[in-house]
């Protein structure tokens, strides 16, 4: 379908222009004129000069778009993610060009969700590497367990939507103020009996647990089991794909699994998939200045 730039940006154009060729910057039409070269566009409104690149992730970038495409292709159907270093070999480009196209990529998935509802389980995990491996100039020795990673808490509606996002710590305070920000009032939360959930039911929520240092899982309604599969799915890819994310970049590699979770069904068609990858990406800008701040 994409066998060239031209074929590409026509497609990118009728998915992120659908009403017509638009000014990015005061999204105007009636002012637009075109210029001598393919794809190059003036706003006679606000003096710009864009293409369908201003604005989005691909700015400033020098590789063509329909390569472009290919790797959001093989970026949203790869369940456990793909490395750059496949990135690079699958369309042609160095590896270090192509590390810098998933972080823009990763950059697209950080939708903002509506706040989830229904039935919502919670739980939290750590990513980064164990004590034991580490060389010993970075090793912590403050123990073992979570210390040197970077906590994660994860939030799933039962048969629906999946948000995740990396915390300072797993106090009491920092998660409690996160469900508040993204789970709507009246919601029932599934978490198990860690004591930062603790005084989460009453006013605002319905509150379930299930206890697992006692073995139980499953209890009634009570259950955390959809939200421990995104951690399976997530730590495989993080271990047997990327085998390391930095706590500075972790972000992005959530955002990608969650993005994938909810966008990325094979129910769904594939270019479906990558059309709501290219509406996410519209005004999401990510500079190699930034990224390696």
């Amino acid at each position: 379908m994409f066998p060239d730039e031209s074929t590409a940006r026509a497609y990118l154009e009728g998915r992120l222009w659908p009403k017509g060729t638009t000014c990015p910057t005061c999204s105007g039409q009636d002012r637009i004129t075109t210029r001598k070269r393919e794809g190059f566009y003036r706003c006679n409104k606000c003096q710009l000069d864009f293409t369908i690149r201003t604005g989005t992730i691909f700015e400033r970038s020098h590789i063509p778009l329909h390569k472009w495409i290919y790797a959001m292709y093989l970026l949203v159907t790869a369940r456990k993610g793909i490395s750059s270093m496949q990135i690079a070999k699958e369309i042609g480009v160095t590896q270090k060009a192509a590390w810098f196209m998933l972080h823009r990529l990763r950059e697209a998935c950080g939708a903002e969700l509506a706040k989830l509802q229904g039935m919502v389980e919670i739980d939290e995990a750590h990513f980064g590497g164990k004590e034991r491996n580490k060389h010993e100039s970075k090793k912590l020795r403050a123990g073992r367990g979570s210390v040197g990673k970077t906590a994660v808490l994860g939030l799933r509606e039962r048969g629906g939507r999946t948000l995740a996002m990396t915390i300072a710590n797993t106090d009491r305070e920092t998660i409690q103020t996160a469900i508040l920000d993204s789970v709507e009032v009246g919601s029932t939360l599934l978490t198990d009996e860690a004591t930062a959930y603790s005084g989460m039911a009453g006013l605002f929520f319905d509150h379930e647990t299930v206890n697992h240092s006692a073995g139980e899982y499953v209890r009634g309604i009570a259950g955390t089991n959809s939200i421990e599969s995104v951690w399976a799915v997530m730590k495989r890819g993080m271990h047997g794909v990327y085998h390391h994310a930095s706590a500075k970049h972790l972000h992005r590699y959530v955002d990608e699994f969650t993005f994938r979770l909810n966008e990325g069904d094979v129910k769904v068609h594939t270019l479906d998939r990558l059309d709501s990858f290219i509406k996410a990406m519209d005004g999401k800008r990510l500079t190699y200045a930034r990224l390696i701040q």
